[in-house]
């Protein structure tokens, strides 16, 4: 083998190695301070008075969960309750589970979500994908998964997906553990961007939408320096409520 080649196959596997490395600590640095949290319940939870019913039902990790701030001022409710306020009767349901990455949305959430048979569905999840190194490959197919379940499920059904926050811009992080995780991010949302155009899905850009915010203002995130604050989750309201309609209102059917 050429001495080239072999310089070029040696710094790959330098380059793998010190990757694996840096996201090995920021698994460890997630799990610093912990707060007590408890899922959401799974119980229904109706808003609005008048309208057309529209069940909603949210998956996903922490983010859906609303850890790091007071639930009612989470995502999952800040965006029911604007259904609600579009003439709409909501039935919320919240099946989300803290630290989940996509496999374990499709194993452990999806058929909760399934037997529902939901209207609209918002996915947040691909925050711990980032941090605990899970493969594009490996993310694709769950996601894919969870897509193919639902429409199987309902194929009127609208779904909206957020993919990963801007996990570059978490303080608990010391460099170089940000701009990894922060090229991990980009990385895997590729991959959310290829599923929701394939799919004919909705896209709820917070990484490209909010992550610079994240990035100059330690006040959006909470006391553990990882989860989002109320103020950080009311700064992806309304890309988030923007998504909804548009999904909506323009998402084409997967009937057929």
């Amino acid at each position: 083998m050429p001495s080239s080649r072999r310089l070029v196959i040696g710094l790959g596997l330098v380059t793998a190695g010190l990757v694996a490395l840096l996201l090995l600590e920021a698994v460890v640095a997630s799990r610093g301070r912990r707060e007590p949290f408890e899922n959401p319940s799974r119980a229904p939870r109706e808003l609005g008075q008048a309208g057309p019913e529209l069940t909603y039902v949210v998956l996903g990790d922490s983010t859906a969960a609303g850890q790091g701030g007071e639930y009612e001022r989470g995502i999952a409710v800040s965006t029911a309750r604007h259904l609600a306020g579009r003439g709409r009767r909501v039935r919320l349901v919240n099946v989300s589970v803290s630290g989940a990455k996509a496999e374990q949305v499709a194993a452990q959430q999806l058929a909760a979500a399934t037997r529902l048979r939901p209207d609209v569905v918002l996915i947040a999840v691909g925050a711990n994908d980032v941090i605990r190194l899970s493969g594009r490959r490996t993310v694709r197919a769950a996601v894919e998964s969870i897509v193919e379940g639902l429409v199987a499920a309902r194929c009127e059904v609208k779904i909206v997906l957020t993919g990963a926050p801007d996990m570059g811009a978490i303080p608990r992080f010391a460099q170089p553990l940000r701009w990894v995780a922060g090229a991990r991010t980009k990385q895997l949302n590729g991959v959310f961007d290829t599923v929701v155009r394939e799919r004919g899905l909705t896209l709820a850009p917070i990484a490209a939408e909010t992550g610079p915010l994240f990035r100059r203002d330690r006040t959006l995130f909470a006391g553990d320096r990882f989860h989002p604050s109320d103020r950080g989750y009311a700064t992806w309201s309304p890309v988030l409520t923007r998504s909804l309609d548009e999904a909506l209102a323009a998402q084409p059917s997967h009937c057929g």
